[in-house]
């Protein structure tokens, strides 16, 4: 990341973290799945990819370090500041079906489903193992065609429905992943977060499998 682009992602970062000062943060936690703490009710607790975040009006750590990534930062303030809404119902879309998101599908692919078809082709059993460390996992929806597929969540009210086709050499086929979202996934992040939210489960999952 250029220089340029950190000073523009810390400025946003700044003008979030101020919108969200003066949130309810009792009545937030329900609809962000977040628990407020009894001992610190300025602050929030929720798992980000597995990690323990703790969001405070102006705090944030995440496994009791601050974020060095401006845009995780966007990402978290992004999530609170939308205000939330009803828990997500797992009614799998693609990414396309969402409004105005085609130059947006290129870069989930680029960024997050060409990755991780690279990194696990030939190898479904570890890619199931990864995807089981980040904590107990919903079922997945029954695709047929699918070699495995699993439900991360990303943050609490955020999973990403990964399904993942292994390479077949004697039928022609590469490797493939596909990633789905909830239908209501935008009550909860707007597009740009929510397509790093699927290049930070690429990271993540790769970073468990090293």
């Amino acid at each position: 990341m250029d220089e340029g682009q950190r000073e523009r992602d810390m400025a946003l970062a700044a003008h979030l973290r101020s919108k969200i000062r003066d949130l309810d943060f009792a009545a937030l936690a329900v609809r962000v799945g977040a628990e407020p703490a009894p001992e610190q009710p300025d602050c929030l607790h929720f798992r980000y990819l597995g990690r323990r975040v703790e969001l405070g009006r102006d705090t944030l750590r995440v496994d009791g370090l601050e974020p060095v990534d401006p845009r995780d930062l966007i990402l978290l303030y992004n999530y609170l500041s939308s205000g939330g809404g009803p828990a997500p119902r797992c009614i799998w879309v693609g990414l396309e079906s969402l409004p105005n998101s085609i130059s947006k599908v290129r870069t989930l692919a680029a960024y997050c489903e060409q990755p991780l078809a690279r990194r696990f082709k030939g190898r479904r059993r570890p890619l199931a193992d990864v995807c089981g460390r980040l904590g107990p996992l919903p079922p997945a929806p029954e695709v047929a065609s699918a070699d495995f597929g699993a439900v991360i969540p990303v943050l609490p009210h955020v999973p990403l429905c990964l399904l993942f086709w292994d390479e077949a050499p004697e039928e022609g086929f590469d490797s493939r992943v596909k990633v789905l979202v909830d239908e209501r996934v935008l009550d909860f992040l707007d597009l740009e977060s929510l397509v790093f939210a699927a290049e930070r489960m690429a990271e993540r999952l790769m970073e468990l499998d090293a």
